[in-house]
């Protein structure tokens, strides 16, 4: 239990309780990290069913669990398995309720439309909460005051505008409002936790997509993102993160001996989570980011687009851990369904060297040159989220003046973010 000492000294301070080159990693590195629901077994559940848990006198700790299908332990077994198994029902613990974030609980569906259901294996309900509207984006109070605690394991990908990150901003909202414990369970940023780049996004301009202003990668695991959330907005959630066994910040997933779960439907290797932080800025616009097809996030084209040209002009911009194709496909679904677009594949030369949202810049601005009349920039902004970075582009400005731009944003994001760091 000496970890849990660590971290609850460290909650204390933060007044809350905290409980291609790269085919394949190098061997020398790789080695076994332990998930907090790893942890949280280990420590016999004791996070969930302690003193301050929220069930006072009662035998019963009921549950509710957020969570989808990259919930699973160091072997495989789902969280849901796991707080309904045998062992957690020693310690009292009712698995209740699961909540599902955009995708569903099996990490399959495309659609604003995911309707309620119920898990096959255990019998519990499953609560989407995702949907068009902010309402359905938000858990119901009235389910939250059935339980005792709130469990939350998902695995993130490091990027500010992926959908899950709202998700665990909307819970903590909830679980203060509720006067529910919620408890982290800890996982690895899968594209390392220390590259902090791309521009801060403005200040009051939250959404969906941006729960608060920081980076576009911020670097931090989805732990520590409760952590800075939780005070940094002003939450104040009674909040308990499982802090994870044997992770380095420099760790990408492929050297941290877990397996490799797609976290959406496009994220289907960590090539595609390392490119999307700097690709996905452009799905905003009328350009394929390559959804509908096999290499989602590694092509970028549109019908109208000269993938030759587009290559031969990104090559001259030298841009470091990258280098581009002419590629011509033929997306089976999203933007420019059934049509063949013109493109470039991006193929990751080292991953160690790239600045992904810089590149994202560098793309935008390339096509914003040699495209002018075709490329429609009218949403650039929309994921972007920093409207000086926007109109320079728009301005057609040299990308690397708009990126050092950045350096002094991130830096005062990196002197705030440190106080979060548990690893």
């Amino acid at each position: 239990m000496r970890l849990c000492a660590g971290v609850l000294a460290l909650a204390a301070s933060l007044a809350c309780a905290i409980a291609q080159p790269h085919p394949r990693p190098d061997e020398s590195r790789s080695h076994a990290v332990r998930t907090g629901v790893d942890m949280l077994e280990s420590h016999d559940f004791a996070e969930i069913v302690s003193p301050d848990g929220g069930a006072g006198s009662r035998k019963t700790t009921r549950v509710a669990l957020v969570t989808n299908q990259t919930g699973v332990n160091s072997e495989g077994r789902r969280t849901i398995d796991v707080l309904a198994g045998a062992a957690a029902k020693e310690r009292g613990i009712e698995l209740t309720a699961i909540f599902s974030p955009e995708h569903g609980v099996h990490g399959t569906q495309e659609t604003d439309s995911i309707a309620d259901s119920t898990d096959a294996a255990t019998g519990t309900p499953v609560y989407s909460v995702y949907g068009e509207t902010d309402t359905k984006r938000r858990p119901s109070p009235e389910i939250l005051k059935t339980v005792d605690a709130i469990v939350f394991d998902i695995q993130d990908i490091g990027a500010r505008f992926y959908t899950y990150e709202t998700t665990l901003g909307y819970f903590l909202e909830a679980a203060a409002k509720t006067g529910r414990k919620i408890v982290v369970l800890d996982r690895p940023n899968p594209i390392n936790g220390i590259s902090v780049q791309g521009p801060v996004s403005d200040a009051g301009r939250e959404s969906f997509t941006n729960y608060t202003s920081i980076p576009v990668r911020h670097g931090m695991t989805i732990g520590e993102l409760a952590l800075y959330y939780n005070s940094e907005r002003g939450i104040h959630a009674r909040l308990t993160v499982v802090p994870m066994k044997g992770w380095k910040r420099s760790d990408w997933m492929d050297e941290t001996g877990l397996a490799w779960v797609n976290p959406s439907p496009n994220i289907r290797s960590l090539t595609a989570a390392t490119l999307y932080p700097g690709v996905a800025l452009l799905e905003t616009t009328n350009l394929s980011v390559g959804r509908g097809t096999e290499t989602p996030f590694e092509l970028v084209g549109a019908p109208w687009l000269d993938g030759r040209k587009l290559a031969k002009y990104m090559k001259r911009r030298g841009i470091h851990g990258v280098r581009f194709t002419p590629a011509e496909f033929t997306p089976e679904t999203d933007r420019h369904a059934k049509r063949k677009c013109g493109g470039v594949k991006i193929v990751l030369s080292d991953r160690d060297q790239l600045d992904a949202p810089q590149l994202g810049v560098e793309l935008a601005a390339a096509i914003r040159k040699l495209f002018p009349m075709a490329f429609n920039f009218t949403k650039l902004d929309r994921l972007m989220v920093n409207a000086a970075t926007t109109q320079a582009i728009i301005a057609r400005k040299n990308p690397r003046k708009i990126t050092r731009r950045w350096r002094e944003p991130l830096e005062e994001f990196r002197a705030k973010r440190a106080k979060y760091l548990l690893y």
